[in-house]
């Protein structure tokens, strides 16, 4: 008889078991007890940065709660939450969790279609919206079930709070000491680059495995997050990433603030002058782009070159033993020349980074550490409550997603797939049996979908299961190296890489509006001219050949790609974009079904 296989695996012991009784309402109860007068929320109103304390913060929970009690809302109801990141997200999403209701996320960017089936598969009875618009777009779709929608930008959490003066705050107490570990928390739906979204159902134990064995992990409150740390998220907090960092943050008594104005981003990290910053690596790309280019255009592109290469040895140098005086002294120098203006455009004060969602790219995370700003780069997934593995600043190995968290284990699998178990995984999804089931394996493993390897117990994820590109000549292509690489080209927004069943690897390519502008003044082309009339201009097509070519110099020349497309129009989020930026392959390759077919037509058709 054969014997099974036996598959790498990776674990890290727990630091945290949630009990019974324990709920994620328990972080801002320990928060108002423990360090009441401490500042842990930030906001800006009229112009200026005003502090809420923790105290005031779980007293402002406790009478929206109230509020929701007197509407009604029992335990176990589902409230939609439609909103930018703000601080009411997290003000509405506790007291939810105060009454033993389950928090509904909806992207802001979701279309009527996205929200009509988010609010009928999860039988919301109630929804807190941002503004008139967002509360247009409910009450456009709004089922039966739907009895209440407030307004979170007028005066409906006031007026809710004011409804909920009858209840006795002990009424309150008592139906959020009625929330255990294994009841509902949260019906995040996935941001649906393959179809519909579905609802992963996470509980209250989920959530608090998550937030404090991330927050308990080896330096993570030593040196990244606490109580003298600012963090500024400007990520959509319907993502469960932002969502799991903010939660971290509250617990580990950091001051949290908010932003969802990401056209102010760089007024507000300036005026805020955060310590810790949450990011997808398309904002890295972009800072690091804008510092190339800043550089160029002031004729100090062999002194960025230079201070880039240092940074680079600087910090695989850190990883691999101690750098030399000779470096520390040249980095010392581009410190001053260099890095302290690309740290200064992220307010100057930050030290760490967090960075999720796809693949950082190692050379700009061992550019970014080198230049004083080290990205601790994870991953997970929805269906994991976020992080299964993090970069520690101890134990930071850049180019990987780093170790197990405490209490994940993580396994290798058939074709290799990575498999995870955890306290943090979640139930299954919501009123789909079948798709759960296949979820899970035998053994109660998490099938993730994602590719990779581990090395010293480090993750690298090498793809997509769903992603991988089988060519006419049965070659198998992981199409994120090429994708990645090309987005870190400063002209290049965003792509897709195709060739599934054909003869070759070809490329759709969007390019940044904003750099696109710099190009045409630098080549002489007219400021009127957009991308439908250049994408066939010859300069332009070799400025982008070129960055094909650099790319392609990490794959095999079977993987390489021999022909790409211009998009006549940039991806936007909530059309071919989620809301963190991730291609929704399958819709795009439908969508654009014209311009694939124009990749393996007689070139002199194109």
């Amino acid at each position: 008889m054969q014997a099974a296989p036996i598959w790498p695996e990776s674990s890290t012991p727990p630091r945290y078991a949630a009990a019974e009784r324990a709920n994620a309402t328990d972080i801002i109860v320990d928060n108002a007890r423990l360090r009441p007068t401490h500042p842990a929320f930030a906001r800006r109103l009229d112009g200026v940065w005003t502090t809420v304390t923790s105290r005031e913060f779980a007293d402002q929970v406790t009478a929206l709660a109230a509020g929701l009690l007197a509407a009604g809302i029992a335990r176990g109801d589902r409230i939609a939450l439609m909103s930018g990141t703000r601080y009411e997200w997290a003000l509405c999403d506790f007291a939810i969790w105060t009454v033993g209701a389950v928090t509904v996320p909806v992207y802001e960017t979701s279309s009527a279609a996205q929200v009509a089936w988010i609010f009928d598969d999860s039988g919301a009875v109630a929804a807190f919206v941002e503004n008139k618009r967002y509360a247009a777009v409910v009450q456009q779709v709004r089922p039966p079930a739907t009895r209440h929608i407030w307004r979170i930008d007028g005066d409906d959490l006031d007026g809710l709070a004011a409804s909920g003066r009858s209840v006795h705050r002990d009424q309150v107490d008592r139906r959020r000491r009625t929330v255990r570990a294994d009841d509902l928390a949260s019906i995040v739906y996935t941001s649906g680059t393959t179809g519909r979204p579905r609802g992963c159902v996470l509980t209250h134990g989920n959530v608090l495995a998550e937030t404090r064995n991330v927050g308990d992990a080896d330096g993570i409150a030593d040196t990244v997050v606490n109580e003298d740390t600012r963090l500024l998220l400007f990520l959509p907090l319907a993502h469960i990433l932002a969502r799991a960092v903010a939660l971290v943050a509250i617990r580990n008594g950091a001051q949290l603030a908010h932003t969802s104005d990401l056209k102010n981003l760089p007024t507000c990290l300036t005026e805020y002058r955060p310590t810790l910053i949450l990011a997808v690596p398309r904002v890295f790309e972009k800072l690091y782009n804008t510092s190339q280019r800043t550089a160029q255009a002031a004729g100090h592109a062999r002194l960025f070159r230079a201070a880039e290469a240092t940074a680079v040895a600087y910090s695989e140098h850190l990883q691999t033993g101690c750098p030399g005086a000779w470096l520390r002294l040249k980095r010392r120098v581009f410190d001053l020349l260099v890095y302290a203006k690309l740290r200064a455009a992220l307010g100057g004060q930050v030290r760490y980074a967090c960075s999720g969602g796809a693949p950082l790219g190692a050379r700009l995370g061992h550019f970014l550490r080198g230049a004083g700003v080290t990205v601790l780069e994870g991953w997970g997934a929805t269906e994991t409550t976020a992080g299964v593995t993090l970069n520690l600043p101890a134990a930071n190995r850049v180019g990987t997603v780093g170790r197990p968290l405490p209490g994940n284990t993580v396994r290798i699998g058939p074709g290799q797939e990575i498999f995870v178990k955890a306290p943090n995984v979640f139930r299954g999804y919501w009123h789909d049996e079948a798709t759960t089931a296949e979820a899970f394996d035998s053994d109660g493993w998490l099938r993730t979908g994602d590719l990779g390897r581990l090395d010293d117990g480090y993750l690298t994820i090498t793809g997509r299961k769903k992603d991988i590109i089988i060519t006419a000549g049965g070659k198998n292509v992981a199409p994120a190296v090429l994708e990645d690489r090309l987005r870190a080209h400063w002209l290049i927004d965003q792509c897709l890489i195709v060739g599934d069943r054909m003869p070759y690897i070809g490329a759709l390519i969007t390019l940044d509006p904003d750099y696109l502008a710099e190009w045409k003044h630098e080549n002489g082309k007219s400021h009127i001219a957009d991308l439908a009339d250049l994408r066939h201009d010859p300069d332009l097509v070799a400025a982008v050949q070129q960055a094909v070519d650099e790319a392609n110099l990490a794959v095999s020349a079977a993987e390489a790609v021999k022909r790409f497309r211009i998009l006549a129009s940039p991806f936007t989020v909530g059309d071919e974009l989620t809301p963190t930026q991730k291609v929704r392959r399958k819709y795009v390759l439908t969508k654009l079904a014209a311009e694939v077919r124009a990749l393996y037509a007689p070139a002199d058709a194109g």
